[in-house]
């Protein structure tokens, strides 16, 4: 296949000659030919839905060049790596689900991060805490975790690309990675949300070298319409198109990932501002990752998780991710009700959305319960996604009243479908994974559809650049449970995947593409996945108005998460159920939004609607090969 040509001119050589990596330059020179974001594109030959304009467009060029959905995606994926960088790249990991026009067949591939074989079960608790009062100490504070060589697992998003190129792509790694090392090598224009991604990290980003050379230069963020380049990344990039995946599990890329993970690069000179809690002062606890655990790390091929919805077949990603067993069991817990009836005249629909935010709840239990690494825990997949153990779940969901939060789990060693059921110990449960992330669908003529949510966890991760490689790494283990409990099925072990609330889903309707959607959000992504399904199925809207719709997350909690605008609509008619909404958002971010989704709808004749977020991080960017009305 031919060098993929951009559908977009690059900048010109003066303005490449004139900037230097990590560097940027006045918004007077930066290049004006640049796509505009558009949240919806509807045609035929191939269509893709990403966060970014320039990974869309890397994967639209590659379809048109006769690549299929498995190639557009990585390069979308490998693009997003360069103007998405502090929610995804190689430094982390995510999940791949395929779906083979030839076969009819979903099948998945698990790229989550594993923690280093010499990481202690005690791993986060704070040395300094451990007093012959206290011998078990306590955990270092989460804003210390986060910014850690501790946090770091093994990444698994290399040689997630390389095996999907293996199983369904025609490109090499080498091919499919050429898109993304131009956008590195000659820049991309700053929008809002990069910079204040930036400013909203940009005191810990100081605290590392080889972060603030990046991505603070002149000890600022990249201004808004500012160019911004990373010849480190592009270097890398190449790296990694001549050597395969080898170039980084093994050799000198390795051995200084390790070096990274095990000694982070800190400023000497860092002090956290006492303005900004909850920074806390360096020096951050290293990491236990070696070369060994890199060149041990295998991306899994395994089967998805299987429900069928009002004649639908959901398909998503089994554990080590948590998104297709909850996703699955919320569906089958609302199976019973009609909510497509439950309309009230002026159009709005509180009863329904209270049979979500409860249906959630119980499937976040019992996903507390169960759901681990399968590898080390014994995961009653099988249970969390039989229809008959939803109907008796389903018992449990008062259509008048919210559930006291939080409910028990449901018994997955006996359930029989019927009223009432006995329930599960209550499982005690602190939410630790983040809101960054990004997600990616892809299809293309042939049928073939991709569904890919990667991630760095954090936004920015750990925080941390490998010195002159030009990428962030992941701080995902911070997914684990931070105290060890030998009942907790997300318990810190070595060699074991987090759990991961990811959800790539793709749904069949008669054997063939209908729907896939995903998106990023720490554990709202199984409640934005969930919420978008049934406001396209049950509540009949639009996939773009199910994506832009305001959104709420119950994730058996007391209080509900809301973004202002679903607060603003339904907080007084979700007050009788004894909803409580609040805000969304952390200490971390200036967003009080929730997931960031990207979608594609199949009609008659192959038509597609690729779809996109409207406003959410800046919008997100939709785009069909063969546009048509």
């Amino acid at each position: 296949m031919p060098y993929v040509r951009r559908q977009f001119a690059a900048v010109t050589a003066a303005l490449a000659m004139s900037v230097t990596s990590g560097a940027v330059v006045s918004p007077a020179f930066a290049d004006p030919r640049v796509i505009d974001k558009t949240a919806t594109a509807t045609g035929y030959g191939g269509a893709v839905s990403t966060v970014d304009p320039e990974a869309s467009a890397a994967a639209i060029e590659v379809l048109r060049e006769g690549g299929n959905a498995a190639d557009a995606a990585v390069a979308a994926a490998a693009t997003l790596g360069v103007t998405e960088p502090y929610s995804a790249g190689i430094g982390g990991g995510g999940y791949f689900v395929f779906y083979d026009a030839k076969t009819g067949e979903v099948s998945t591939i698990d790229g989550r991060e594993t923690a280093p074989a010499a990481m202690p079960r005690d791993a986060f608790i704070d040395p300094s805490t451990i007093t012959p009062e206290k011998p078990a100490g306590s955990p270092y504070s989460f804003a210390a975790l986060v910014s850690s060589g501790v946090s770091v697992g093994v990444p698994g998003t290399p040689a997630t690309w390389e095996r999907a190129l293996e199983r369904w792509g025609t490109l090499s790694l080498g091919e499919a990675l050429e898109p993304a090392i131009e956008v590195a090598d000659r820049g991309f224009v700053v929008d809002e949300t990069f910079r204040q991604q930036t400013l909203d990290n940009a005191v810990r980003f100081s605290a590392f070298t080889s972060t603030s050379s990046l991505f603070l230069p002149g000890g600022d963020a990249p201004a808004v319409g500012s160019v911004f380049r990373n010849d480190d990344l592009a270097q890398t990039y190449g790296l990694l198109a001549k050597e395969g995946t080898q170039g980084f599990y093994g050799g000198p890329l390795a051995a200084e990932i390790a070096a990274t993970v095990q000694a982070p690069p800190k400023d000497p000179t860092w002090t956290p501002p006492v303005s900004q809690p909850p920074f806390p002062p360096l020096p951050v606890p290293p990491g236990y990752m070696t070369t060994a655990d890199l060149a041990a790390y295998r991306a899994l091929d395994q089967a998805p998780t299987h429900v069928e919805y009002r004649g639908l077949d959901v398909y998503g990603m089994a554990p080590s991710s948590s998104g297709g067993t909850t996703v699955g069991e919320a569906l089958n817990i609302l199976e019973p009700f009609n909510l497509s009836e439950m309309r009230n005249p002026d159009g709005t629909n509180p009863e329904a959305l209270h049979h979500y935010l409860e249906a959630s709840a119980l499937a976040f239990a019992d996903r507390a319960k169960y759901v681990g690494d399968p590898a080390f825990v014994d995961v009653p997949t099988a249970a969390l996604t039989d229809p008959v153990f939803g109907k008796e779940r389903a018992c449990q969901l008062n259509p008048t009243v919210a559930a006291l939060k939080p409910v028990p789990a449901g018994n997955v060693a006996s359930y029989d479908g019927a009223c009432p059921a006995a329930a599960a110990a209550l499982t005690d449960e602190k939410d630790t994974e983040n809101i960054s992330t990004t997600n990616l669908t892809v299809a293309d003529k042939w049928g073939n559809v991709v569904e890919y949510t990667l991630t760095i966890e954090q936004t920015g991760g750990s925080g941390i650049v490998v010195p002159d490689r030009g990428f962030l790494l992941n701080n995902e283990l911070t997914d684990f449970s931070t105290v060890y409990d030998p009942t907790d099925p997300n318990r810190l072990e070595p060699g074991k995947r987090p759990r991961s609330s990811m959800s790539p889903t793709i749904i069949l309707k008669e054997g063939e593409p209908f729907l896939a959607l995903g998106s990023p959000g720490g554990s709202t992504i199984i409640t934005t996945v969930l919420q978008t399904i049934l406001n396209r199925v049950d509540l009949g809207m639009s996939i773009p108005a199910a994506l832009a719709a305001p959104r709420a997350a119950q994730r058996n909690t007391v209080n509900v998460t809301a973004e202002p605008e679903f607060i603003t609509a339904y907080g007084d008619q979700l007050a009788p159920y004894g909803h409580k909404l609040v805000p969304a958002g952390d200490a971390f971010t200036s967003a009080a939004e929730i997931g960031a989704a990207t979608a594609i709808e199949f009609g008659p004749g192959k038509r597609m609607v690729a779809a996109a977020e409207p406003a959410r991080r800046g919008g997100g960017s939709a785009m069909v090969v063969r546009p048509s009305p």
